[in-house]
């Protein structure tokens, strides 16, 4: 195997624009993982998995902050020096598997050793060694179409490893999979910790957190909004939450108005709507566990009411 190594992630920022405001999917996000662990990353979709593993994988340029695998810097690479890190260190696994139709199972495993110029022969052995590991020995000479999810996932995991990786990055590997499957899947990603490779998988997959040796919660930090909805009085001018900020409470206008707003990237604002007696905001962001997704201040005297989301769904809603 290449050399094992540690891994570092610093202060990692990925910021995007859309229509003139910033997404930041990612937003000072640290975290080690030492050699030879299973670490999960578990949030829902949307809460910066994918971008996460995009950045460790090389195939991403993070806006600010730092990944460090072993002694390579992989946030200062230049183009050259990041083509050989994709290469050397680091294997991926695919939700989707990505399979060839066309070629077997071995062939499959083997690609990514052919297109670097390795001889077929020795590429077709070394995927064989590969599909015994993940215990598809015999079902060399099928074609995706003849195998399960579970063992085209399993082949997937294989041609990851293809050119013996000291980082694996597996993007939700069982999210196709019913439950015998997926099983399978997590049994043999626990397994490929024992020789020294650090694994990293991103899913909502609650089945993969008794396995981890580390979890990194991926999902909205939300607070603490247990207990009786309360009054809140806010003068005029007064910013309630940021776009951004982790959601929680739940907001209903008992007198006064409030002005929901995006800022963009320019510096400016763009207003979105005014909410005024008996209309609430904040619900989505509270009820899906997404970070909030624009501003709100008090454009005169503001009193609300804040719920906790089970509360809103309750009194407000009329949910049971």
């Amino acid at each position: 195997m290449s050399n094992a190594a540690d891994l570092t992630v610093s202060d990692l920022v990925v910021e995007y624009k859309t229509d003139g405001y910033a997404i930041r999917p990612l937003d000072g996000l640290s975290f080690e993982a030492k050699t030879g662990e299973l670490v999960v990353l578990l949030g829902p979709s949307g809460s910066g998995k994918t971008t996460l593993l995009s950045c460790l994988g090389g195939i991403l340029t993070p806006t600010a902050g730092t990944i460090q695998l072993g002694d390579t810097t992989v946030s200062g690479l230049d183009r050259a020096g990041m083509d050989s890190y994709r290469r050397e260190l680091v294997g991926f696994v695919f939700q989707a598997f990505n399979l060839i139709a066309s070629l077997s199972a071995r062939e499959n495993v083997a690609v990514p050793l052919l297109v670097t110029g390795t001889k077929r022969s020795t590429a077709l052995a070394r995927a064989d060694v590969l599909l015994d590991m993940v215990g598809l020995g015999e079902r060399g000479h099928h074609r995706p179409s003849q195998l399960s999810g579970g063992q085209q996932q399993r082949v997937a995991v294989a041609r990851g490893l293809a050119q013996d990786p000291t980082l694996l990055l597996a993007d939700e590997p069982t999210a196709n999979l019913d439950h015998v499957q997926a099983e399978a899947v997590i049994g043999l990603l626990r397994n490929l910790r024992n020789d020294g490779r650090t694994i990293v998988v991103s899913t909502h997959d609650a089945r993969l957190v008794p396995v981890a040796d580390r979890v990194i919660d991926m999902g909205s930090e939300t607070l603490d909004v247990e207990g009786p909805p309360v009054d809140v009085r806010y003068s005029r001018g007064e910013v309630l939450f940021e776009q951004g900020d982790a959601a929680g409470l739940v907001y209903v206008v008992v007198s006064g108005t409030a002005e929901v707003f995006r800022r963009l990237t320019d510096g400016g604002e763009e207003s979105l709507a005014t909410r005024s007696t008996g209309e609430y905001f904040g619900e989505l962001g509270s009820m899906l566990g997404f970070p909030r997704s624009a501003s709100v201040r008090a454009t005169s005297d503001l009193v609300v009411t804040a719920y906790s989301p089970d509360e809103f769904r309750r009194q407000v809603l009329g949910e049971s």
